[in-house]
């Protein structure tokens, strides 16, 4: 045995012995995973040396300790809140269980007494290393972090009045480099009163802001799960001062007062968790009137179940999402999830094989690996000019924020005939209303049917908290004929309604919201029939012997499953 050989110890000698390294390569690895202040598993693995499960059953080989695979775990039985993220972060540990006052953390070197020890004395308990695959690790480490980080309001209800200025807001368009913003001491206490009411909307749940000037009055409005409530009375004399600290948060001109204006706000919550709002500026008659949206990267993460799809609008979305050409339109009012369903089918799209792009007014939330461009009228960059810009980039999939003109709609339907696949919205009140809405724009009828795939109309509805919901047992069978859960294909003998009640765990009745939909597959019969020139009622008559649901039909469902009440049903979707 050489020399180099005898330098090797431990893991490097154990892969030279297998002959996964030569001893060149093993020794050359240490060294450098050495200079990295980095585990050698996870320089092999970052380094494409070896797959990250042969690293890993050879540590646990070598030193005897167990192997497991983190595709088993259920992220959600881990031990929450029992060992401090930077400290999980700082050693690339995770914790896995607890048993018998031993807590067992995967690692990939069971060899660092470094980390055991330090988690060890956090901790108060006996740790236990068990050997984990690198790659996985990362993958389950951050989702981790994440859950624990879920619950907002856990994490932001310790903060104290004190930190309140100095949260780190800055604008999203900003560079990166720059500075958290401040404010001179005379404005401290605008600056509280503001960071206060971002985090209180974002512990809340809420989707939008609203800082509303009158003659006589000032009042602030939390939109939550699509209800507004008013939280807060400033003094009116305070209402310049509001409107000046979110135009300088929001990088806006606080000397134009005259004209609406736009901008955004990104709130660093932690290391690993970031809010955007989406800011516009209204004059109205006594002041600027401010509306703050409040954007979650992670909605658009949410994946296609935890949408509200029945099974089989699912499938139908999924099944055009794969097509290799056509045109998906999602439409629905302001604040019905458009966003969140276009983003939840880029993100299924968003693949290294495929080129994303989308054109949108404003980009609402930062999806990697997708070339978003905003819309700026400015200078001329409207959805037209960005969609002939696309057709030259070697497109796959484009995706429009709305389509407003004849001209978009024209540019966007070429696309879809020409080999991409396009998704858009546009505003209508249904999905067969949507292809006559094409109609009337000057669209050839033609251009409909070939191009057009697949409409989704959409509402939200609040959902009824699991927590206190109450069956409905003063609904006669009467009412509920009247009310159309005959047409749902489900016997009325075993349609639950609930009742909304009311907790501490929800608001009146109510926690979360839930989408409701209906889904419009353009078939060979349905554009037949777009051809001859038929209305949207006969569209939605031909579609419904297709099996198409109305939005009535899908809300209804939703309430005799006990998701959603009756109230509610009726608020959203009218006959």
């Amino acid at each position: 045995m050489n020399a180099s050989n005898k330098a090797l110890h431990g893991l490097p000698k154990r892969l030279v012995n297998d002959a996964l390294l030569d001893e060149t390569a093993a020794i050359k690895a240490s060294d450098a995973a050495a200079q990295a202040n980095i585990p050698l598993a996870q320089y092999l693995v970052e380094q494409q040396i070896l797959s990250a499960y042969q690293v890993a059953s050879t540590t646990a080989q070598e030193f005897g300790v167990p192997l497991f695979d983190l595709n088993s775990l259920d992220i959600d039985s881990c031990p929450k809140k029992i060992v401090d993220t930077k400290l999980l972060q700082k050693h690339l540990a995770l914790p896995l269980s607890i048993r018998s006052n031993r807590l067992q953390i995967g690692v990939v070197d069971p060899t660092n007494h470094h980390t055991i020890n330090d988690i060890r004395f956090q901790v108060g308990t006996s740790v236990e290393a068990i050997v984990v695959e690198y790659d996985k690790l990362r993958t389950l480490l951050d989702q981790y972090i994440q859950h624990n980080e879920e619950d907002i309001g856990a994490s932001l209800g310790t903060l104290e009045d004190a930190q309140l200025d100095s949260i780190d807001v800055d604008s999203a368009g900003g560079t990166g480099n720059d500075q958290a913003i401040t404010a001179d001491e005379d404005d401290a206490p605008i600056v509280r009163f503001v960071n206060k009411l971002l985090l209180d909307a974002i512990k809340r749940g809420s989707s939008d802001i609203h800082f509303e000037p009158y003659e006589h009055s000032y009042r602030v409005r939390f939109r939550t799960d699509g209800i507004l409530e008013e939280v807060a009375k400033p003094p009116i004399n305070l209402g310049g001062r509001l409107a000046a600290r979110l135009k300088v948060m929001s990088r806006m001109d606080i000397s134009e007062r005259r004209m609406p204006q736009d901008g955004r706000i990104k709130m660093r919550l932690s290391e690993r968790r970031a809010i955007d709002f989406r800011v516009n500026s209204l004059p109205t008659q006594y002041g600027e009137k401010i509306v703050l949206r409040i954007l979650d990267p992670t909605s658009a993460q949410m994946g296609i179940d935890a949408l509200g799809y029945e099974e089989d609008q699912k499938e139908a979305y999924l099944r055009t999402l794969n097509q290799p050409q056509g045109m998906i339109l999602v439409t629905g009012p302001t604040g019905s999830g458009k966003t969140v369903s276009l983003y939840t089918g880029l993100n299924i799209l968003n693949t290294p094989e495929r080129n994303l792009s989308t054109a949108e007014d404003p980009i609402e939330i930062n999806l990697e690996g997708i070339n978003q461009v905003g819309m700026n009228a400015k200078v001329g960059l409207t959805f037209s000019e960005a969609l002939r810009a696309f057709l030259r980039q070697d497109p796959d999939i484009i995706m429009v924020g709305e389509i407003r003109d004849l001209e978009t709609a024209e540019i966007s339907i070429k696309a879809a005939q020409t080999g991409h696949l396009v998704l858009s919205t546009l505003h209508t009140n249904s999905a067969p209303e949507t292809l006559t809405r094409l109609l009337n724009m000057g669209v050839p009828a033609f251009n409909v049917a070939t191009s057009v795939s697949l409409i989704i109309a959409q509402r939200l509805a609040r959902r009824l908290c699991k927590f206190c919901k109450e069956p409905a047992k003063d609904i006669p069978e009467n009412i509920l004929v009247d009310e159309g859960f005959e047409t749902i294909d489900m016997p009325l003998q075993e349609v639950q309604l609930h009742h909304a009640v009311g907790c501490n765990k929800c608001a009146n009745g109510y926690k979360g919201r839930v989408g409701i939909y209906e889904v419009l597959e353009v078939t060979p019969n349905v554009s037949k029939l777009i051809m001859e020139g038929g209305n949207s009622l006969e569209i939605g008559d031909k579609a419904k012997l297709e099996g198409f649901r109305t939005l009535r039909q899908s809300a209804l469902k939703k309430a005799a499953e006990g998701i959603i009440s009756l109230e509610e049903t009726n608020r959203i979707t009218r006959d």
